[in-house]
């Protein structure tokens, strides 16, 4: 069951020390993260008229670094890496494998919160290419074969 949402006032607390000029939306988007494991929908908006902006440009920062969540995280968080040694290596075939199994398409979560499947980004670890990071552990030198297996023991809660 997912936990409440955090009321206006709370969220506002929460990003009060920040000020508009400064460079501070990465910072008011990391704290709200940090806190709730997510940033909810409602918090674009607190967000922007504590720093005097749009919620669009809050919402374009947020969306654009893929691990800013805009849902509560899942038990099991898969992300595929889009970098391109991984793409070079079969990775889309592995996202594609992945979707299908697991019924989800990318930036897709289960129903019931177990599993979810986003976009990773490279973070350096290419000799594991092609991967995905299973909560943040790297699963890598996937064949096709694995990453259905893989998707079959999240999908059944293994």
């Amino acid at each position: 069951m997912a936990a409440a949402e955090p009321s206006l006032e709370e969220l506002r607390q929460l990003v009060a020390e920040f000020r508009p000029n400064r460079g501070h939306l990465l910072p008011a988007l990391h704290k709200v993260q940090d806190t709730y494991g997510y940033i909810p929908r409602r918090a674009i908006e607190v967000i922007a008229r504590q720093l005097n902006t749009t919620p669009a440009l809050v919402f374009g920062a947020m969306s654009f670094y893929s691990e800013f969540r805009q849902h509560p995280p899942a038990q099991t968080e898969i992300a595929w890496c889009s970098g391109p040694t991984c793409r070079i290596l079969g990775g889309d075939r592995i996202r594609e494998a992945l979707e299908y199994t697991l019924g989800l398409p990318l930036g897709g979560h289960s129903d019931d919160g177990r599993y979810a499947l986003h976009l990773g980004q490279c973070n350096g670890t290419c000799s594991e290419a092609p991967q995905v990071w299973v909560n943040g552990k790297v699963v890598g030198k996937l064949t096709v074969a694995e990453a259905i297996r893989l998707a079959r023991r999240i999908r059944e809660g293994a």
